[in-house]
């Protein structure tokens, strides 16, 4: 977890939630200009970054989408942070709309960097999660996966497929983390309980605030999927989706400054209030 506190104890509150197989690293360009105007909170989802696995019998409910948000509900809690806004990224985003479905927060605004809020279509929806619920079930395959994906011309390939285009801090970091065998193991775990066809009929109904921030070259989540969620939510508007151009699905990671700016005037800064 990190956490930046803004010196105006009135400053509005800032969650962060990475998405699946990324660390709180991945706000390391972001987070310190949010917390120019807000105190800001980034939070690992379980075994995620260099966080232990949970040893809960019950690992099929702890990494469904609303056993997550328990989780994150029940953290929050006992730090007795409640936030303004709650900011999700890919996999994150599905996480902090399920925090509004399922009563834990009422925040001023949802807002979804790529959010992976819909089934995948084809192919890749009907084996996706079936295999990695095989995969889940070989104790030895968060090992070979680490060390696999650990490998240079790996590692470049699964950047490379998400349309974006990182620095080389940015690349040491995703290969530091994804050498981690607890880290692809929680990853799997999450990939295996991601019921996305139980969450859409859920998100249907969602009341709350939300922005759809879209990276126009993010092949991982494609832009369609906001246009597809704006058509369903009837209380969105048009300015309630922003695309931001020839950005990939790391686009915070790209060009923090360009989210920061979008962010920022959605939530009133505490040091502009008069």
């Amino acid at each position: 977890m990190q956490c930046a506190q803004h010196p105006n104890p009135e400053a509005k509150r800032i969650l962060l939630l990475h998405g699946t197989g990324a660390s709180t690293h991945s706000w390391r360009h972001l987070m310190p200009l949010l917390s120019e105007h807000f105190t800001v909170i980034a939070i690992d989802f379980p075994g995620h970054g260099f966080t232990a696995m949970p040893q809960d019998s019950d690992l099929a409910t702890l990494f469904s989408i609303p056993g997550m948000a328990g989780g994150v509900a029940k953290l929050l809690a006992q730090m007795a942070f409640k936030p303004d806004i709650v900011v999700g990224h890919s996999a994150g985003a599905a996480v902090a709309c399920m925090l509004t479905l399922d009563g834990h927060l009422q925040p001023q605004r949802l807002v979804s960097l790529n959010g992976a809020l819909l089934p995948l279509d084809g192919v890749a929806g009907q084996i996706f999660s079936p295999l990695a619920k095989v995969l889940t079930k070989a104790p030895w395959m968060p090992e070979l996966f680490a060390w696999q994906a650990a490998r240079p011309s790996v590692l470049h390939k699964l950047l490379e497929g998400t349309g974006s285009k990182l620095d080389p801090e940015g690349s040491q970091l995703y290969r530091t983390l994804i050498s981690n065998p607890s880290h692809a193991q929680a990853a799997l775990y999450m990939m295996a309980r991601w019921d996305l066809h139980t969450f859409w009929e859920r998100l249907r109904k969602l009341k709350d605030p939300l922005t759809l921030i879209v990276g126009s070259q993010d092949w991982i989540v494609p832009p369609s999927v906001a246009y597809r969620v704006a058509e369903t939510l009837p209380h969105l508007r048009s300015q309630d989706i922003i695309s931001l151009p020839n950005l990939g699905h790391l686009a915070h990671e790209e060009q923090a400054q360009w989210v920061a700016d979008e962010i920022c005037p959605m939530c009133k800064p505490a040091d502009s209030e008069s």
